[in-house]
């Protein structure tokens, strides 16, 4: 008897084809040529071209650099959220409700990246007039890029709610990552310093200019090329905050998310200290752009691999297994190190790093499919859609990270590894770049190990989104009724 073929499965209503998933690349290209340009090089900026030389100690200016960070951050727990009302409540108009941002706040954006680089020193006399510039400007870049960041995250959302098709827009957007990234470390780093050792303001200062233009017409392009067709309803009630908000702090996936993306959004921060590693440890600054070809290279020999992988073995599966990689490659390189055929000999670093890159690869793909996945986790608990609140949320806690990593980083740079500007800003320093491999490599370790165990105890499982998907596709053409028959009483 001749078996009939099994019925192809249905194509989502709200399927997306890999020309608007390129088209979301863009969006993330352009948040990280200005993010990683800033979170490499503003901190060395300050430290070797702003500060120094106005009679403010190693010691001082370290002080004062912690406490701006955190302050910053501290401004951050305020503007954070208000983005995220901001942006949930905006109505939607005829190119929706997220991509607006993508226009209006592109502007600004660059502005203040440029702003930030733009070296005062010897036009004014005072320390403080320096610092206070510091502050001023910081705070509008962050400003400008949350205004941007929260609105394109909670995009994918909005473009689509086809599982399939929210994995290719976050490996899409990881391709648009590592794009900016590496971008940023392989031509910056060539531009910006003197003889492989010494930051030039000038040239870094051109090289912003530059990177935000392309930014700038990054979010362009990621505006007209995308398209927001999910609309889940059109409630008039109020935003619930104490119900949204107070059942995250109850949210095993939202809570196990958030602390994963603290510390590695962190320790992503942290490697801006490589910049002191390379040029105080193994006395040349070049060293940077290896240390980025071996981190983004096994990104792009598995991005192409991942939606498949993770539709066959699940997204949490992947990521642990990642995780775990990464985990075991940085114990080895801080076991094996620092010593001087490590520093001569660069091939065992060269080659931890490849290993770690391979493994974090896994959580960079995937992060923002996982992080839809814990928005419609809440959704499914409260019947209430708030991606950007939710969103807002996330971004500060790795926010958070980075300030730890801005402010524990410096207090180790200078207090443990005994770093001056006016001092040890060229060359190999043996006893500060030594310890400067140690902090570097043992606080990697320790970020990787703790997300690995954070992400074995994570719920939500292939088999448990899979539950998922059908629980909320059933509540949402419950809630659509509803509203529907409302209407008609009306």
């Amino acid at each position: 008897m001749k078996q009939t073929a099994p019925a192809a499965k249905p194509k989502h209503p709200n399927a997306i084809g890999i020309k608007e998933a390129f088209g979301y690349l863009f969006g993330d290209m352009g948040n990280l040529l200005n993010l990683t340009f800033i979170s490499t090089y503003l901190k060395v900026f300050y430290t070797d071209c702003l500060l120094p030389g106005h009679g403010a100690s190693a010691t001082r200016i370290s002080n004062d650099l912690t406490i701006l960070f955190l302050v910053i951050r501290l401004w951050d727990a305020i503007n954070d959220p208000l983005w995220g009302l901001l942006v949930d409540r905006r109505r939607p108009s005829k190119n929706g409700k997220f991509r607006p941002y993508l226009r209006s706040v592109s502007f600004p954006l660059a502005a203040s990246v440029v702003l930030c680089f733009l070296n005062i020193q010897n036009y004014v006399s005072s320390y403080a007039v320096l610092l206070a510039f510091a502050y001023i400007t910081y705070v509008i870049y962050g400003m400008m890029y949350t205004g941007m960041n929260i609105p394109y995250g909670s995009l994918a959302s909005a473009i689509t709610d086809d599982p399939d098709g929210r994995t290719l827009l976050s490996t899409f957007r990881s391709i648009g990552a590592g794009v900016g990234g590496a971008a940023v470390t392989l031509v910056a780093q060539k531009l910006i310093y003197d003889n492989g050792v010494a930051l030039n303001p000038k040239k870094t200062f051109i090289a912003a200019v530059l990177l935000a233009a392309f930014a700038l017409a990054s979010y362009l392009a990621c505006f007209y090329t995308t398209k927001e067709r999910v609309v889940y309803s059109h409630e008039k009630k109020k935003l619930d905050l104490k119900l949204t908000y107070g059942t995250l702090l109850r949210s095993r996936p939202f809570l196990t998310v958030t602390f994963a993306g603290m510390m590695i959004s962190g320790l992503l921060q942290f490697t801006s200290f490589n910049q002191y590693l390379t040029k105080n440890y193994f006395g040349n600054s070049d060293l940077s752009i290896l240390i980025t070809i071996s981190t983004y290279l096994p990104m792009v020999l598995l991005i192409l691999f991942m939606p498949k992988l993770a539709k066959k073995f699940g997204k949490k599966e992947l990521t642990t297994v990642g995780l775990a990689l990464s985990t075991v490659s940085a114990l080895v390189m801080m076991l094996i190190g620092p010593n001087e055929t490590f520093r001569t000999h660069t091939t065992p670093f060269i080659l931890c790093n490849f290993g770690i890159g391979t493994g974090y690869s896994f959580l960079s793909i995937l992060t923002w499919a996982i992080v839809t996945d814990v928005i419609d986790y809440q959704e499914s608990k409260t019947g209430v859609k708030n991606e950007s609140g939710i969103y807002a949320v996330y971004t500060f806690a790795r926010k958070v990270g980075q300030t730890l990593a801005d402010s524990g980083g410096l207090k180790l740079l200078y207090g443990y590894a005994g770093y001056d500007p006016e001092n040890t800003v060229t060359g190999y320093i043996p006893g500060v770049g030594d310890k400067i491999f140690k902090m570097v490599s043992r606080v990697t370790f320790i970020a990787y190990a703790v997300t690995f165990v954070m992400f074995l105890f994570y719920p939500l499982n292939k088999k448990r989104l899979e539950d998922l998907q059908a629980q909320l596709t059933e509540q949402r053409k419950q809630r659509m009724e509803m509203i529907s028959a409302e209407g008609a009483e009306g």
